[in-house]
């Protein structure tokens, strides 16, 4: 039977006026990879320094391998590996130094786990001796991500790791996450990229400090069940516009290049929009029926949300 290595119950948290989290119910696996996806302000970033004993909690409870996060903090600590969202080593140590600082404060030696970081070391090694504060984005979250495993963490939680850092960093840096699995760690992971919510086990999807959705991603998305289409035309302001205008419609947002749009009667066909838009003087209008993903399913939860509110 897989255990819950972490519980949240009811998690409320409130800076002023603002309320960062709303009776936040969510648990997380043993040896799970999984995902908090949801845009800037959703609440990340909150919920990851309650769970990292770094705040308080408002009210609701939040346990940690049976660990309470308030009464049992220092305990937490010792099995927790936490990155934050910012770069957040010390700038004017090097590389080596670093890693040899975090060792200490957790009472172990590099040579003693280095076999858990070597391929994510064996990247920036040979800069051992640069100081932290000059390496590039990739190279410090490379460095960031071993100080977090150096003493062999239970749970490795991670705020954001793959912002502002490339798309081919971006994909080595998730490649090392699922490696990570095979030693026995718990990964949680915030992202705002929704391509990445595909890569964890499980997701939440997270907006306005709640939670709108927790299941397996191909789970969500086998879940969605209109009909989606992709919409481009020479005119993207004034294609949105008329499509909105539909009696029908549902759903219209800007999607990269094209425009994804749903209506209400799931009987719509292309031939119905390319009249329509022929009619309102649409040029080079591209009409494709198309499978959601998990951004589809995002936007279609949160406009739900919005509108029930």
């Amino acid at each position: 039977m897989i255990e819950n290595i972490i519980e949240i119950q009811s998690l409320s948290k409130s800076f002023g006026e603002v309320k960062a989290l709303k009776d936040i119910t969510l648990n997380i696996q043993e040896n799970e990879l999984f995902g908090i996806i949801g845009p800037d302000g959703a609440g990340k970033t909150t919920l990851f320094r309650v769970i990292s004993t770094l705040l308080l909690p408002e009210s609701g409870s939040v346990t940690v391998k049976g660990l309470d996060v308030v009464r049992n903090y220092n305990e937490i600590r010792k099995i927790i590996g936490y990155m934050a969202g910012r770069f957040s080593l010390y700038q004017d140590l090097s590389v080596e130094e670093n890693l040899e600082f975090y060792a200490t404060v957790f009472g172990v030696t590099i040579k003693e786990n280095y076999h858990l970081i070597k391929d994510i070391y064996s990247h920036i090694e040979p800069f051992k001796k640069r100081l932290a504060g000059k390496l590039s984005g990739g190279m410090k979250q490379k460095l960031a991500l071993s100080c977090a495993l150096i003493h062999y963490p239970k749970i490795l939680i991670l705020d954001e790791p793959t912002t502002g850092v490339d798309a081919v960093s971006r994909k080595e840096f998730w490649e090392m996450l699922k490696a990570l699995k095979s030693y026995g760690i718990t990964i949680v992971v915030s992202t705002p990229y929704m391509d990445e919510a595909v890569l964890c086990d499980r997701v939440a999807l997270m907006q306005g400090g709640q939670i709108l959705k927790i299941d397996k991603p191909q789970n969500i998305i086998s879940q969605y069940s209109k009909k989606l289409f992709s919409v481009r035309s020479e005119n993207m302001y004034g294609l949105l516009q008329d499509l909105r205008k539909i009696d029908s419609q549902n759903k219209v947002f800007l999607f990269g290049q094209y425009i994804h749009y749903t209506d209400e009667t799931g009987k719509i066909e292309i031939s119905f929009l390319e009249n329509y838009l022929k009619e309102n003087n649409h040029n080079d209008v591209e009409i494709k029926l198309i499978e959601a993903n998990i951004e589809d399913c995002f936007m279609d939860l949160m406009l739900n949300k919005v509108e029930n509110d």
